[in-house]
């Protein structure tokens, strides 16, 4: 069976709602799915007025284990999803990737089929640098970069356009996802099974 490791750090709970809404649609596609989250950093940062979201998500995911790079040894597929911080993956994300180095130096990472999504407060606000940045990461490791393309119509829809990765726009309102952003995540999703599960074949 095809693994897929969906991993995400999210303030307040929109990329947290894309990531659910991945596991679901990989574990529909077939797959065996972990779900995980990436933990806060000592001095995280939230944009003013969203402080009472981000306590209620920590509730909401607390059961949600923390993302561990056992996690992505395991997976034959991985998406990882972040808020935009000033075009750039949030810092717990840079952190988390940051430590990968002892898997990914000697190949552990190599041949993955892996892709990221993200959310953020504004459209063009920094959405597409976000997942590009993340991908400079996937090059490092040797993985195999995922993009969603517009390559389905659900990519056409009015809230989505981006052929990089899925992406909400948020406008700072906690929850806010919509659902043609769900539907192109779980597109997103069903392609990294896919092509996780091709190359999982030609490797055996």
């Amino acid at each position: 069976m095809t693994t897929i490791a969906v991993i995400y750090y999210s303030s307040t709970g929109n990329v947290a709602r894309l990531a659910e809404a991945a596991a679901d649609a990989a574990g529909k596609a077939g797959a065996e799915v972990r779900l995980r989250r990436i933990a806060d950093l000592p001095d995280d940062t939230y944009v003013p007025g969203t402080e009472q979201a981000a306590r209620e998500l920590r509730e909401r995911t607390a059961d949600v284990p923390e993302a561990a790079l056992s996690d992505l040894a395991w997976a034959d597929g991985i998406l990882i999803g972040t808020p935009v911080r000033f075009g750039l993956p949030a810092a717990p994300v840079l952190r988390f990737v940051d430590s990968t180095a002892p898997l990914s130096i000697p190949g552990g990472l190599a041949d993955k089929a892996v892709s990221a999504f993200t959310s953020g407060s504004a459209p063009h606000g920094g959405h597409e640098t976000a997942i590009l940045a993340l991908h400079n990461a996937f090059c490092h490791w040797g993985s195999l970069i995922l993009a969603t393309g517009s390559t389905d119509p659900v990519l056409f829809r009015p809230h989505n356009g981006n052929p990089y990765g899925a992406s909400a726009v948020s406008r700072n309102v906690p929850g806010q996802v919509h659902e043609e952003n769900i539907a192109a995540v779980e597109f997103q999703a069903r392609r990294v099974v896919r092509v996780a599960g091709l190359v999982r074949g030609l490797a055996d």
